[in-house]
């Protein structure tokens, strides 16, 4: 099985991977800018998110194999490939694993350390939702507000929101293989692996997910990195600050 993938431009492959409960149409405003600049760029939808597969087995190593599997499908080699938390996580696997495919390597607001698990109250409204009663996106709004009042994410989460059939609504996201899985999202890279190509990591100037310690195990196991932080930004820095954030990944990707 392949990952569902939307390809914009053309040139050289820039492969960018979301972050939890995310799909790769959360990039499309970045995804063409990058195009403009001469990249093929690549949003993957994960395993049990977006349109891609949905499968049972839920953690890195198969998050890493599906996007080298998905490269040599499409026989894309040379590939600079971005992450954004989760996929951050999974981008360094993958890096890891066949460091030969990458070329420059991006992680967004992640550290190869482990993170508690913290989605609970998120996945608790997602599990709540009663899509026999709820008929609109507004519904849904409402329905989800309870647990996750904060306006943002829950539009974030209700991009996931799709018509199964004519007045059905469905989620996107396979909560029954992620509930069961939720605490490998945190699992930490393993602290052997050393990545020594030129890697950008990009932190939220408002997040906290990049502390001042973790820059000693991303110096150690990324000895070609870079951090740098983006103003007036938190966890989702690319959307959140897009200008900086676009600069930044364009002066180190050209």
């Amino acid at each position: 099985m392949i990952l569902h993938a939307k390809v914009i431009g053309a040139g050289q492959p820039l492969l960018i991977l979301h972050g939890f409960l995310g799909m790769g149409d959360n990039w499309k405003t970045l995804a063409n800018m990058f195009a403009k600049e001469g990249f093929q760029v690549h949003l993957l939808d994960s395993r049990n998110h977006g349109r891609s597969f949905r499968n049972n087995v839920f953690n890195y190593e198969v998050m890493a194999t599906d996007v080298i599997s998905y490269c040599e499908h499409h026989e894309i080699n040379d590939v600079i490939l971005m992450g954004h938390s989760m996929g951050g996580k999974t981008a360094m696997n993958v890096a890891a694993a066949v460091p030969d495919l990458i070329q420059k390597l991006i992680i967004v607001d992640i550290a190869p350390r482990a993170y508690p698990q913290h989605h609970q109250q998120i996945l608790k409204g997602l599990s709540s939702l009663d899509f026999t009663t709820l008929k609109t996106r507004g519904d849904a709004d409402k329905a989800l507000s309870t647990d996750v009042p904060d306006l943002g994410i829950r539009q974030f989460l209700l991009k996931n929101l799709y018509w199964e059939e004519r007045e059905k609504l469905g989620l996107r996201l396979n909560l029954n293989a992620i509930l069961p899985n939720i605490d490998e999202i945190g699992k930490p890279l393993d602290q052997h692996i050393v990545f020594n190509k030129p890697t950008l990591f990009i932190k939220g100037e408002k997040s906290d997910y990049i502390t001042t310690t973790d820059k000693l195990s991303i110096a150690r196991q990324f000895p070609q990195s870079q951090l740098i932080s983006i103003s007036k930004a938190g966890h989702w820095v690319h959307a959140e600050n897009r200008a900086d954030f676009y600069g930044a990944v364009l002066e180190f990707i050209t």
